[in-house]
């Protein structure tokens, strides 16, 4: 299996595997660079997992957890973090991520990904449990940027400043998610091509994209993340910007709520790959210049 890190392999867009197509996926073989899941739906083993070490012939894997709550003040769970560890040692994934968010409190599970206080302690925190993460997996994890609706009161750090001193103290990379910025941007006010601007150019790993729904009540525009349909115009508009200052960087497509036929998603890929190119050729017809 090939690295998606550099070179070419850093050119390629993929999309999110979900069970939905997992047996399309492997009777056609379509043309995408490569395939994430979500960590938690393989830890058990089955007929899913079989499927999964049969498609890694095909494909640079990616897995990207939901349940490690690298944010939460009562530590890591343990047994989390060793079946997490069993898996990656049994499909050797391209690329390991996670969120930066909590979802444990007094040992009970939260069906959500929680924002965190961006504040030296918080910071301390998710370090510390970063760490540990990559001890254990051997290897360096990539890190995504929260969707925000809310602002604490008491969070003095920057959300970009605090995810490029977490990867400075830790080593671990980021995951830029573009919808992510401009869901969060819009809804708080900021400015999503300053967020992107002052990211760390060395730390991306990877770049989401996805869809997100409109939700206007009580004469506010909120915008949710929900994965729920084609990448938006402005979105779009990002990555372009983002691919620009950063460089060809592994993308992936999401979608998990009103899961489309699989050519659907294949697209979407495709459209992230022509974006790639183009700026690219750009590129090289301006250093030719």
């Amino acid at each position: 299996m090939d690295s998606l890190a550099s070179g070419e392999g850093a050119r390629r867009t993929g999309i999110g595997l979900r069970s939905q197509h997992l047996a399309e996926i492997a009777s056609t073989t379509p043309a995408t660079g490569w395939l994430e899941v979500h960590a938690e739906n393989y830890m058990g083993g089955g007929p899913a997992l079989r499927m999964l070490q049969r498609l890694r012939r095909d494909y640079p894997l990616s897995v990207h957890g939901v349940g490690l709550s690298l944010g939460s003040a009562d530590g890591l769970d343990a047994c989390h973090l060793e079946r997490l560890a069993g898996l990656v040692e049994r499909i050797e994934p391209a690329l390991v991520s996670e969120h930066l968010s909590w979802s444990i409190a007094g040992g009970v599970y939260l069906n959500h990904l929680l924002p965190l206080p961006y504040t030296p302690e918080a910071l301390a925190i998710v370090s510390r449990h970063v760490d540990r993460v990559q001890e254990r997996l051997g290897r360096r994890i990539l890190v995504e940027n929260p969707s925000s609706y809310l602002r604490f009161a008491d969070s003095p750090i920057p959300e970009v400043e605090f995810l490029n001193a977490l990867a400075r103290r830790t080593g671990c990379g980021l995951l830029c998610d573009v919808n992510n910025v401009y869901v969060s941007c819009q809804n708080l006010g900021d400015d999503a091509t300053a967020y992107l601007d002052a990211i760390d150019l060395g730390a991306v790993g990877e770049i989401h994209l996805a869809g997100h729904a409109v939700n206007d009540a009580d004469g506010q525009r909120i915008l949710i993340d929900d994965h729920g349909s084609r990448v938006a115009v402005p979105v779009w508009r990002l990555y372009a910007r983002a691919i620009a200052r950063l460089g060809p960087v592994p993308t992936l497509i999401e979608w998990d709520t009103d899961l489309p036929a699989l050519a659907v998603l294949l697209d979407e890929a495709a459209t992230a790959q022509e974006l790639m190119a183009s700026l690219a050729r750009r590129d090289g017809d301006a250093h030719a210049a």
